[in-house]
C-alpha cells in the first residue's frame, strides 16, 4: 500500500508566506510532508524599501530575494496566482503565468496572499494613476519621473514644461510619504544636470484625506516629518483627496486643478480578493481567524499577514487586530509553520503574540523619523535605526551585502539618472498591475473544481496575488 505524504499548500511569497515555507523546510523531514508554494514570481520582495528602488538608491535586484537560492530548498513552486479556494473540496484554483487554470488539491493550506492597492470609484483613477506595490511599478516610476525631466527640458511650450514638472502623490501613510520624499530627492538632485530647467518649476504635492501624516507616529514625530518635507519644498495638503484624474491634470476635492502627467496613488491597501472567494467571515475585508491563525470550523486552514485579521493579543483593547506590517507578517509566518506542524503531529497550537517594536520612516538623504520601542528619534539617529532595522530584516546575506553596497555607493558617488526603457512601451497604470477581475465568482469556482467547465469569465492574471 502506498502512503501519500500530507500536502501543504502555501499561497503567497511575501514576508508571511516565505517565513512559513522556510520554517516548514527546516522543521519537517522530506518524507513527512510535501510543500508547495503559489507565487507569480520566484522571489520575496522586501516591500518597505520599494521607494528607494523608485528613487534609484537601490537596484531592483537588491530587494528581490530569490526563493531558489537555498541549497536546502525543496518546496515546489507553482508560478501563478491563486484565484479561488474551495474549502469543502480542499482545492485551490490557480491561474499560471501562461494563463492555464489548474486545480491544486491540499490537506493543509496557508493563505498569505497579501493585499492590493485600495482604490475608490474616482473618475479616471485606475486609468491615469501609477501605483507603488510591485518591483515593476517602482522601476517604471523611476523611468517615468526621469523622462518627465527629459521631456520638460526638450519642450518649447511653457505650459507643458510646467505640467511635466508637477508631481502628485496621494496617501500620507508610510508608503506615500516615503515615495514622495525619495522621489523629490531624486528630482532635486537630477535637475542640477538640466541647466535649461528652472528648479523652482519642480513641485511635489503630497495629499491625504486624514488630518495628519502617519498618525501612528504620534503628533510630535508626525509634525517633525511634515516640517522636514515642507522645508524640502513638498506641498502637503491634508483633509484633501482626488475628485477626478485625467491624463494631463488632476482635480482635488477642494477644487484645485493641478496640471500634471504624474499621479502616484498610495492611499492604503485592502486584503487580496482571493479572501472573498472563500465565503468565510471577514473583518474589514480581512479573513477572521483565531489567535492561532486558523480558520474556525475548517481544520487545516490557516491565514496570516495582510489578508487575515489576526487578533492582537499583546494589546488589551477588545477586538484589536495586528496591523498589516512586515514585522508582524514575518513573525506570524513562523508561528503558522509551527501550528501546521502541530496539526500534522496532533499537538496543541500556540497563539501568535508580538509586541510592536515601533516604526521607522526613511525620508531620503539624511532625513528620517523613527520610533523604536516608543523612543522618538529624528535626523541621523533615526536614519541609523531605520536603515539598521531594514538591513537586519533582509533574509539573506547576499541581499544584505547588495543593499549595503548600494547605500555606500549612493552616499559616495550620488545618484545616476538613467532611464532603462525596459517597459517604455508597456502600460503601467494601476489597472495594469491590480488584477482585481482575475478572481473567480462562487459559481465559477464550483464549476472549475467539479470539472463542469473551465473558469471562463475570469480575466488573465499572471499577477494575481498568490
Amino acid at each position: 500500500m502506498t502512503v501519500t505524504r500530507p500536502r501543504i499548500l502555501v499561497v503567497g511569497a511575501g514576508f508571511a508566506g516565505v517565513g512559513c515555507v522556510r520554517r516548514l523546510e527546516r522543521k519537517l523531514s522530506p518524507d513527512e510532508a510535501e510543500i508547495t508554494l503559489v507565487t507569480p514570481s520566484s522571489y520575496q520582495l522586501y516591500l518597505p524599501l520599494l521607494p528607494q528602488v523608485a528613487s534609484g538608491v537601490l537596484t531592483p535586484q537588491s530587494i528581490a530575494v530569490s526563493l531558489r537560492r537555498s541549497r536546502k530548498y525543496r518546496t515546489r513552486i507553482i508560478p501563478g496566482g491563486a484565484i479561488g479556494v474551495d474549502l469543502a473540496a480542499k482545492t485551490c484554483v490557480i491561474r499560471t503565468i501562461t494563463d492555464e487554470v489548474v486545480n491544486e488539491p491540499y490537506d493543509y493550506i496557508v493563505l498569505a496572499p497579501g493585499s492590493i492597492t485600495r482604490t475608490f470609484d474616482i473618475p479616471g483613477l485606475t486609468d491615469n494613476a501609477y501605483g507603488m506595490k510591485t518591483l515593476a511599478e517602482a522601476a517604471y516610476l523611476r523611468d517615468h519621473v526621469i523622462s518627465q525631466l527629459d521631456l520638460a527640458d526638450a519642450s518649447h511650450d511653457p505650459a507643458e514644461r510646467a505640467a511635466r514638472l508637477q508631481f502628485v502623490v496621494v496617501g500620507g501613510g508610510y508608503a506615500g510619504t516615503e515615495t514622495a520624499a525619495c522621489l523629490q530627492q531624486l528630482t532635486h538632485n537630477a535637475v542640477k544636470r538640466y541647466p535649461r530647467l528652472d528648479p523652482k518649476l519642480i513641485r511635489w504635492h503630497l495629499i491625504d484625506i486624514a488630518p495628519r501624516l502617519m498618525p501612528e507616529l504620534g503628533e510630535k514625530l508626525g509634525s517633525d516629518a511634515q516640517e522636514i518635507l515642507r522645508k524640502r519644498g513638498i506641498e502637503i495638503s491634508l483633509g484633501v483627496s482626488i475628485a477626478k484624474a485625467g491624463p494631463d491634470e488632476v482635480t482635488f476635492t477642494d477644487g484645485r486643478v493641478i496640471p500634471t502627467r504624474t499621479l502616484i496613488w498610495t492611499a492604503g491597501v485592502v486584503a487580496s480578493p482571493l479572501i472573498g472567494t472563500l465565503g468565510a467571515e471577514t473583518v474589514r475585508g480581512r479573513l477572521a481567524v483565531t489567535a492561532e491563525m486558523n480558520l474556525p470550523g475548517h481544520d487545516g486552514v490557516f491565514a496570516l499577514g495582510d489578508a487575515a485579521a489576526v487578533p492582537d493579543v499583546a494589546k488589551e483593547e477588545e477586538g484589536a487586530v495586528c496591523p498589516p506590517t512586515a514585522q508582524h507578517a514575518m513573525r506570524q509566518g513562523k508561528v503558522v509553520a509551527d501550528n501546521v506542524i502541530a496539526s500534522l503531529r496532533n499537538q496543541p497550537l500556540r497563539p501568535y503574540k508580538h509586541k510592536d517594536l515601533g516604526l521607522v520612516v526613511d525620508l531620503g538623504g539624511r532625513d528620517a523619523v523613527s520610533k523604536p520601542l516608543g523612543i522618538e528619534l529624528k535626523g541621523l539617529p533615526a536614519l541609523a535605526v531605520a536603515r539598521g532595522y531594514h538591513w537586519s530584516a533582509l533574509r539573506t546575506n547576499v541581499a544584505k551585502t547588495r543593499v549595503m553596497t548600494n547605500w555606500l555607493l549612493n552616499a559616495v558617488a550620488g545618484d545616476d539618472f538613467v532611464r532603462t526603457g525596459f517597459q517604455s512601451r508597456r502600460p503601467a497604470k494601476l489597472k495594469d498591475f491590480e488584477f482585481v477581475h482575475a478572481y473567480l465568482t462562487p459559481e465559477q469556482l464550483r464549476a472549475q473544481v467539479t470539472g463542469e467547465h473551465g473558469a471562463d469569465g475570469a480575466d488573465g492574471a499572471d499577477g494575481a496575488d498568490g
